[in-house]
């Protein structure tokens, strides 16, 4: 019997054991397979010694009989890599490994004894984790399971980018790791004699090549924070001092993120008699950190600097004009 083929039947078997009673439709959409390829599996495990019957109705499908179990529960080596992504299901199958991930799954909560399996069964009823941010388009990744394996591999590859202003450019990268910041992936790779970060979606063409020598005690972890923290500075080179009413506190997170809400926690100022509170708050260049105070409307006042309060005020003064 050839593996993959292997693998499917011992997780039919496993998601019957897991979850009682499925009919083919759910299994196949479990598996990614059609439902023709289910009644082949089943009558599969008839012919193995499987005691798996079907119960036909509304309320039918297939199921183990009683008390039967199974322990053929060893991880694949790939079973083995997608356990880190377990409480990430669509990052997983962005890479390719979504149905190697619920394979591990149900290999891992076969294993478990009954009261345990039952806790665990809890845990994912009751929570889920959805990493990408409301209101976002899903960006195109065409090359994301590519990347990965370069990652995995340690192995060179030449890419076409395209560059924050719309120029392409190409480049010669040493795959170091790949890190999903709410909703997108950013590869760390070496390049031209520095390590730097790129945005999956932006590669354009990828060719693999050869393989190179991991750096020895390189800390993807560590050198994401410093490199988060090195973007954020040049997001955000400003402070505006402004005062915020109970209102726009409230607003902040919303309209500034994490640098805001930072900002605010960190501030050591009293609200005055009326309720607004002097925080300084990191803003971007230009037009942007006008148009990210302006949305505060009238719950925020810009003190300083003064080229930057005068741009509000005119700004705030042609819009008058317009409902006057």
């Amino acid at each position: 019997m050839e593996p993959m083929r292997a693998s499917r039947l011992l997780s039919v078997l496993l998601l019957l054991q897991n979850r009682g009673r499925m009919t083919a439709e759910e299994l196949a959409e479990e598996l990614e397979v059609s439902v023709r390829t289910v009644y082949r599996d089943i009558e599969s495990l008839s012919a193995a010694g499987v005691p798996v019957y079907a119960e036909r109705g509304r309320a039918g499908g297939y199921r183990l009989l009683d008390g039967y179990r199974t322990r053929l529960t060893g991880l694949t080596g790939e079973e083995a890599q997608s356990l880190p992504l377990a409480g990430l299901p669509d990052a997983a199958a962005e890479l390719g490994l979504g149905t190697v991930l619920t394979a591990a799954q149900l290999k891992l909560y076969a294993a478990l004894p009954d009261e345990l399996r039952g806790r665990a069964g809890k845990v994912a009823e009751r929570f889920v984790l959805d990493v990408p941010g409301w209101f976002r388009g899903i960006e195109s990744l065409p090359h994301l399971a590519e990347v990965a394996q370069a990652v995995w591999d340690s192995r060179r590859v030449s890419v076409r980018y395209r560059r924050w202003d719309n120029s392409e450019t190409n480049r010669l990268l040493e795959p170091l790791g790949l890190i999903l910041k709410a909703g997108n992936w950013y590869l760390a790779a070496h390049c031209d004699g520095a390590t730097r970060t790129y945005r999956v979606s932006r590669i354009l063409s990828l060719e693999p090549g050869a393989a190179f020598e991991r750096p020895a005690g390189f800390d993807l972890a560590a050198y994401w924070r410093e490199w988060s923290e090195q973007f954020e500075r040049r997001m955000y080179p400003r402070v505006a001092v402004v005062r915020l009413s109970p209102l726009g506190r409230e607003l902040v997170p919303f309209y500034l993120g994490a640098v805001g809400a930072r900002a605010l926690r960190e501030c050591r100022a009293v609200p005055d008699e009326d309720g607004w509170l002097r925080v300084e708050l990191p803003v971007e260049p230009g037009a942007p950190a006008l148009g990210e105070l302006l949305r505060f409307g009238p719950e925020l006042q810009v003190l300083e600097p003064a080229d930057l309060r005068d741009r509000v005020a005119a700004a705030v003064g042609r819009m008058g004009a317009f409902y006057g």
